[in-house]
This record gives C-alpha cells, structure tokens and sequence, in this order.
C-alpha cells in the first residue's frame, strides 16, 4: 500500500470550546512541490506545532511523510481549534493521503491524543467531552490515548478504540507496517513504545466529602438546621462567627448531606472535570456532588476560568453541582468574589477570550464561612474585640452588597460554650440527615417535573410570584420587609424559595405563615450585612 497514488486523506477530530465539543474535518492534501507543511483552519499555536510532531513521530516509527507540498485543512475554518489532541487526527489524514492505508478507511473515524516525536501517543484533556460529541454526531467510532480509555468508555454508545503508537493506528486502519516491525498485538512493541503509566493528580482535584460526619458538630443547633435547610434546597449559605466555632467544620460535611447525582448530570460534571484535567476514570462517573475550597489568595482566573487562548474551568466549574467553600471569604479579593454572581444567578460562567468565548456549568452550592472582624472576636458572650467599628465596617464590606443579596441563608454561628461541650448530647448524625434531606429533594423533583427546575434554589421568581403564589395572609410579614426597603425583589424571591424547602423538611405541601417567618429570619441575622 506504500506505492499508492497520493492525494487527500480526511479523518475526524474534535475541537472543545469551554466544556463543548465540535466536530472537526480533517483534510490533508500531499502534492508536488517543493517540501512543505502548512496547517490552516484557525488552529492555535500549540495546534500548529503539531506539524513538526506529527512529522518526527512518523518518521521515527518508519513510516515518514513524503517529501512534497502538504497542506492539512481543519473544517469548519471559523471554529477557533486549540491544543495537542488534533495530532492523531493529523497524522491519521496524513497516512490516508500519503497511500499508507486506504483512502476511505479514516474519514469515519473521530481520532483525538497528542504524539511524542517517537510515536508514542499521550494522553490529553477534554477526551470525555470530546467522545460524547463524536457520539451525539453520529460517529461513535473513537480512537483514544491508550492512557485516556477508561475515560472514554464512560460514554454509553461510543466504539473506543485505545491506541499506545501511531503504528497502533497504521495497523487499525489496514496499513501495513515498516520492514522489521509488527504490531504490540503480535508481540512486538513498536519503537520507543512503553507501557503508559497512570497520570499523577495534579493541583485542583476535586474532592467528594472531605471526612468526618455531622455528629462531630458540638452544639451550633441553629446552624446546623441552616445546613441543612441548605442541602434540602440547594441554597446559598454565609456562616458568620469567630474563629474555631465550627464554621469549617459545618461546610466541609455538607456534601456528604446532599443527594447522588443522576446519570445526566454525572456525565455533565466528569465532563468538567476531563476538561480540567482532574478526572480519575479509576472510578467512573462522578456520582458524588463535588467540593472545591480553594484558598483566600486564589486569583479571579483560578476561581472563575479563564487563561491564555480559550478558557479553561476555574473552582466554581469544577464545583458543577457540589459544594463550592469560600473559607475567611472576608480575605479574598473583592473582585474575584464578585465574578461569582454571573453563576449565582445563572448556573453557568461564560469567559470571553480572543480566541472566542467559551460557558462552563457552574450550578453549584456556595457556602461563605467569615469571622465578623479582622481580630474575629466581636461576635460571642465574653469575647473582647479590638478592632474600632470602622475597621469592622470596612473588613465585612469587602462581600459586596450584590453579593450577599444572592446568599438566601445567612446566619451567625456563636462560639461553643463549656455548658454545650459537657451536656453529653448526641446530636444527629449525617445519615439522619441526609435522609430527610433526600425525602425534601424528592418532594421538589414532584412539584418540579415538566419544569427545568429539580430543586428550590434553582426556582425563578417568577414561577414563585405567579403559578406558585402563596396567599397574602402566608407573606404578609415577608411583604411588610419589602415595603420597608429591608429586601430586594432578589432577596424576597430567596426568601419563598428558602420557605418552600422548610415546608418540604416539614412534609408539608405548601409553606405556611411560620415557614415564611423562620425563612425570613435565616436570611437577616444580628451581625450580618444586611
């Protein structure tokens, strides 16, 4: 097949932009003329170095470009196109043109990894998304890093096909291998082939509940109720207290009170986290909610998303339908608290960039822990603060008015007495919990179906206000704030949703006057902005 007559290959691949894949024609026509290699399409730079790593690779497992005019084409041209996983469907195209395999015996196949210069094929980002859009295309067929299969494989429907050398796919596709070379499945590993290792976690790795159970809180009863009324809903949350309360303590077991997450969106969540670069296909899909703490000096990019080139997932992607815990909120940058009310409101992060824009799911469960002050002991019986109002003013200014008008609890968390510690009472433990809040989110999914909604948080005013309107008598004293000026439209709509979930830990069909009265006092509590 070497002696073939040259001419255009075509193979497929697989452009991501945010966590969205599309698919990409790869054409690569070899003619006459002086030695050439141009690659067009709008790739990026790193894309367009896969011109001389497709070269070598090729050239060091025996089987080299021939010397001519070769011009490899990335279809749709006005697609942006970034990254090192175009090179397997670069160099498949390339030995389709060059008469190494069969014309034909590429183009229905969707072909994604990088190349080493000796052929080895490595593992890259993005491969879960990537193999869900080939598969939504109608091209199930996927040829992946042998390193990246178990990843692949997550996708129902998908025909993976895990490859360790660019001779893995010379030999897939009919090719006939160098003199003196035969395939890994005859016994003989190619040149410079190696057994792929497991990648090491890089900075970043979410993590699902980060130990510990519900029980191990002393006192904070009114706190935890919060919590939970949180993980019922799926509401926003500001723990205010001093230092060693339990304000961490609360956040980090908050996960473990929320529900699996259901096929749709565990594959929606791996997705961001293939992207990121922090998925373990070890261990499937992710079924548990996601929890991202990152630390106070995070930047806005770290945080958000974003980067050079196309953007890639920040903390609050990553924690798509988990926990994100913003620990001494107080001390991170104001503008980088602020990027988080796109997501607060919407459930998604969209980043602008030269190379295009790109939206990333951010739907996620945010929990602020701050203490009152930059000394942290103005809130608590016996606790002297040294800080003059001024400073305190100025240190709980940094959460910005809009921002805490998203938050729909807000509450203050008391330092532990002696009297608590010695009472011997067990309180509940997070599988108690857990269960009622697993009872309020079924009752939500059946007031919700038909609806875009599956929890509380996620209700929009309007439905609130309209379908789902509660008598006067139930919201007078929530309209009597508003009448006040002491809420926004924004702060009475989280106020109704915060009701309905308590009604639901209630096992109650609709909430009643009481349930809107403790919803409007988790939201206002002495010693938190208003």
């Amino acid at each position: 097949m070497g002696s073939a007559e040259m001419g255009v290959g075509r193979s497929l691949g697989v452009a991501l932009i945010g966590v969205h894949g599309h698919l990409v024609e790869v054409e690569a026509d070899v003619a006459s003329g002086l030695p050439a290699f141009t690659l067009v399409g709008l790739p990026d730079t790193s894309l367009v170095e896969s011109r001389d790593r497709v070269r070598a690779a090729s050239a060091n497992s025996g089987c080299p470009l021939p010397p001519r005019r070769i011009t490899v084409n990335l279809s749709p041209a006005a697609l942006p196109k970034a990254g090192t996983g175009f090179d397997l469907a670069v160099a498949a195209a390339l030995l389709a043109a060059a008469g190494r395999v069969e014309p034909g015996s590429t183009q229905d196949w969707v072909h994604v990894g990088e190349l080493g210069l000796d052929g080895r094929v490595r593992r890259v980002r993005g491969v879960l998304p990537s193999v869900m859009a080939a598969v939504r295309a109608g091209f199930p067929r996927v040829v992946v890093p042998a390193e990246n299969a178990g990843e692949a494989r997550l996708v129902p429907g998908a025909e993976i096909r895990p490859v360790g050398h660019l001779l893995d796919v010379l030999g897939l596709h009919g090719g006939e291998m160098p003199d003196g070379v035969v395939t890994p499945e005859d016994g003989t590993e190619p040149p410079g082939w190696r057994a792929p290792r497991a990648p090491a976690d890089g900075p970043g790795t979410s993590r699902i509940l980060p130990g510990g159970d519900l029980a191990d809180v002393v006192g904070q009863r009114e706190a935890r109720r919060a919590v939970e009324v949180a993980a019922a809903g799926g509401h926003h949350l500001l723990l205010l207290g001093p230092p060693g309360a339990g304000k961490t303590m609360l956040a980090a077991r908050l996960p473990g009170l929320l529900p699996d997450l259901d096929d749709a969106q565990a594959l929606e969540v791996s997705a961001v986290h293939s992207v990121a670069g922090t998925l373990d296909p070890s261990t499937g899909l992710l079924r548990r909610p996601p929890f991202e703490d990152p630390h106070h000096t995070t930047t806005i990019t770290a945080l958000a998303g974003g980067g050079n080139g196309l953007p890639r997932p920040g903390a609050a992607s990553r924690a798509h339908r988990g926990v994100l815990f913003l620990d001494e909120a107080a001390e991170f940058h104001p503008r980088a608290l602020d990027a988080l009310r796109q997501p607060l409101e919407q459930g998604e992060l969209v980043i602008h960039r030269a190379l295009g824009s790109a939206r990333f799911p951010a739907r996620f469960l945010l929990v602020l822990a701050a203490n009152p002050c930059p000394c942290g002991r103005s809130v608590g019986k016996g606790l002297e603060c040294t800080c003059s109002p001024t400073v305190r003013r100025r240190y709980l200014a940094r959460l910005s008015g809009p921002l805490l008008d998203r938050i729909d609890l807000q509450v203050q968390v008391l330092a532990v007495s002696r009297a608590e510690m010695a009472s011997g009472h067990v309180p509940e433990d997070t599988a108690a919990v857990a269960a009622r809040v697993a009872s309020a989110r079924a009752a939500q999914r059946e007031r919700l179906c038909g609806t875009p909604w599956t929890c509380n948080g996620e209700v929009p005013g309007s439905w609130l206000r309209g379908s789902a309107r509660l008598p006067s008598p139930v919201t007078r004293d929530l309209d009597r704030a508003l009448d006040r000026h002491q809420l926004t439209v924004r702060g009475y709509d989280r106020v109704l949703r915060v009701s309905w979930s308590l009604a639901d830990l209630a096992g109650r069909s609709r909430p009643d006057r009481d349930d809107v009265g403790r919803a409007l006092l988790l939201r206002s509590r002495q010693g938190v902005p208003a």
